[in-house]
Protein backbone atom coordinates (compact mmCIF):
# COMPACT_ATOMS: atom_id res chain seq x y z
CA UNK A 1 0.00 0.00 0.00
CA UNK A 2 3.08 2.29 0.66
CA UNK A 3 4.08 2.03 -3.03
CA UNK A 4 0.60 3.14 -4.10
CA UNK A 5 0.96 6.22 -1.96
CA UNK A 6 4.33 7.46 -3.16
CA UNK A 7 3.51 6.57 -6.74
CA UNK A 8 0.12 8.63 -6.15
CA UNK A 9 2.13 11.54 -5.04
CA UNK A 10 4.69 11.51 -7.75
CA UNK A 11 1.56 11.28 -10.18
CA UNK A 12 0.24 14.09 -8.61
CA UNK A 13 3.34 16.37 -8.37
CA UNK A 14 3.93 15.60 -12.30
CA UNK A 15 0.78 15.61 -13.90
CA UNK A 16 0.24 19.62 -14.35
CA UNK A 17 3.54 19.55 -16.65
CA UNK A 18 2.42 16.66 -17.62
CA UNK A 19 -1.12 17.64 -19.12
CA UNK A 20 0.48 21.07 -20.14
CA UNK A 21 2.69 19.47 -22.57
CA UNK A 22 0.11 17.30 -23.84
CA UNK A 23 -2.09 19.54 -24.64
CA UNK A 24 1.16 22.01 -25.90
CA UNK A 25 2.36 18.85 -28.59
CA UNK A 26 -1.82 18.89 -29.40
CA UNK A 27 -1.86 22.63 -29.74
CA UNK A 28 1.87 22.58 -32.33
CA UNK A 29 0.05 20.01 -34.38
CA UNK A 30 -2.97 22.10 -35.31
CA UNK A 31 -1.04 25.35 -35.39
CA UNK A 32 1.82 23.26 -37.69
CA UNK A 33 -1.59 22.05 -39.86
CA UNK A 34 -2.91 25.68 -39.91
CA UNK A 35 0.74 26.49 -41.45
CA UNK A 36 0.48 23.36 -44.26
CA UNK A 37 -3.06 24.21 -45.32
CA UNK A 38 -2.27 27.94 -45.95
CA UNK A 39 -2.88 28.13 -49.40
CA UNK A 40 -5.94 25.01 -49.09
CA UNK A 41 -9.19 26.69 -50.67
CA UNK A 42 -11.71 26.98 -47.91
CA UNK A 43 -9.72 25.55 -45.29
CA UNK A 44 -10.70 27.11 -41.77
CA UNK A 45 -7.50 27.84 -39.13
CA UNK A 46 -8.33 25.57 -35.93
CA UNK A 47 -6.60 26.28 -32.40
CA UNK A 48 -7.49 25.70 -28.92
CA UNK A 49 -8.13 27.73 -26.00
CA UNK A 50 -5.41 26.30 -24.36
CA UNK A 51 -6.06 27.80 -20.71
CA UNK A 52 -9.43 26.46 -20.77
CA UNK A 53 -8.29 23.14 -22.07
CA UNK A 54 -5.79 22.93 -19.05
CA UNK A 55 -8.25 23.43 -16.32
CA UNK A 56 -11.08 20.95 -18.12
CA UNK A 57 -8.26 18.74 -18.15
CA UNK A 58 -6.71 19.05 -14.54
CA UNK A 59 -10.57 18.98 -13.43
CA UNK A 60 -11.45 15.61 -15.03
CA UNK A 61 -8.44 14.40 -13.14
CA UNK A 62 -9.37 15.88 -9.49
CA UNK A 63 -12.66 15.07 -9.75
CA UNK A 64 -14.64 11.66 -10.39
CA UNK A 65 -15.91 11.80 -13.72
CA UNK A 66 -14.27 8.49 -15.19
CA UNK A 67 -15.84 5.67 -15.71
CA UNK A 68 -15.82 2.79 -12.71
CA UNK A 69 -13.44 0.45 -13.26
CA UNK A 70 -13.77 -3.56 -12.35
CA UNK A 71 -10.33 -4.54 -13.32
CA UNK A 72 -7.02 -3.25 -13.21
CA UNK A 73 -6.27 -3.74 -16.71
CA UNK A 74 -9.55 -1.89 -17.61
CA UNK A 75 -8.03 1.60 -18.95
CA UNK A 76 -8.99 5.07 -17.45
CA UNK A 77 -11.12 7.49 -18.84
CA UNK A 78 -12.53 11.40 -18.81
CA UNK A 79 -14.42 12.91 -21.14
CA UNK A 80 -12.02 15.33 -21.65
CA UNK A 81 -9.30 12.50 -22.41
CA UNK A 82 -11.80 10.68 -24.77
CA UNK A 83 -12.91 14.30 -26.83
CA UNK A 84 -9.78 15.98 -26.26
CA UNK A 85 -9.73 19.35 -26.05
CA UNK A 86 -12.42 21.58 -27.94
CA UNK A 87 -11.05 22.63 -31.35
CA UNK A 88 -11.90 26.29 -32.35
CA UNK A 89 -11.64 28.03 -35.69
CA UNK A 90 -10.00 31.12 -35.59
CA UNK A 91 -11.86 34.00 -36.94
CA UNK A 92 -9.85 35.77 -39.60
CA UNK A 93 -9.04 39.70 -39.48
CA UNK A 94 -8.73 39.64 -43.38
CA UNK A 95 -10.51 36.67 -45.03
CA UNK A 96 -8.94 35.56 -48.79
CA UNK A 97 -11.27 35.18 -51.40
CA UNK A 98 -10.49 31.58 -51.62
CA UNK A 99 -12.45 31.15 -48.11
CA UNK A 100 -9.41 30.27 -46.12
CA UNK A 101 -8.72 31.74 -42.90
CA UNK A 102 -4.98 31.05 -42.66
CA UNK A 103 -2.90 33.99 -41.77
CA UNK A 104 0.51 33.33 -41.63
CA UNK A 105 1.54 36.08 -39.48
CA UNK A 106 -0.83 35.15 -36.78
CA UNK A 107 0.20 31.26 -37.30
CA UNK A 108 4.01 31.55 -36.91
CA UNK A 109 3.30 33.88 -33.97
CA UNK A 110 0.95 31.79 -32.10
CA UNK A 111 3.39 28.27 -33.54
CA UNK A 112 6.70 29.98 -31.83
CA UNK A 113 4.69 31.19 -28.74
CA UNK A 114 3.46 27.76 -28.11
CA UNK A 115 6.67 26.39 -28.86
CA UNK A 116 8.63 28.73 -26.11
CA UNK A 117 5.51 27.29 -23.85
CA UNK A 118 6.28 23.63 -24.44
CA UNK A 119 10.40 24.23 -23.96
CA UNK A 120 9.53 26.11 -20.72
CA UNK A 121 7.33 23.26 -19.55
CA UNK A 122 10.13 20.52 -20.51
CA UNK A 123 12.65 22.69 -18.06
CA UNK A 124 10.04 22.67 -15.64
CA UNK A 125 9.34 19.09 -14.96
CA UNK A 126 13.08 18.36 -15.62
CA UNK A 127 13.96 20.54 -12.49
CA UNK A 128 11.46 18.95 -10.77
CA UNK A 129 12.72 15.48 -11.55
CA UNK A 130 15.70 16.53 -11.01
CA UNK A 131 15.12 17.83 -7.34
CA UNK A 132 13.64 14.89 -6.24
CA UNK A 133 16.31 12.71 -7.54
CA UNK A 134 18.41 14.94 -5.39
CA UNK A 135 16.08 14.37 -2.21
CA UNK A 136 16.01 10.73 -2.76
CA UNK A 137 19.79 10.50 -3.33
CA UNK A 138 20.38 12.32 -0.17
Amino acid sequence: MRTFFVTSKLDDALRFHQTALNLRAHRQQLLAGNIANADTPNFKARDIDFSSALQGALSAHSGNFGLMVTSARHLGSSAESLAGPRVLYRTPHQPSLDGNTVDMDVERTQFADNAIHYEANLTFISGQIKTMLAAIQG
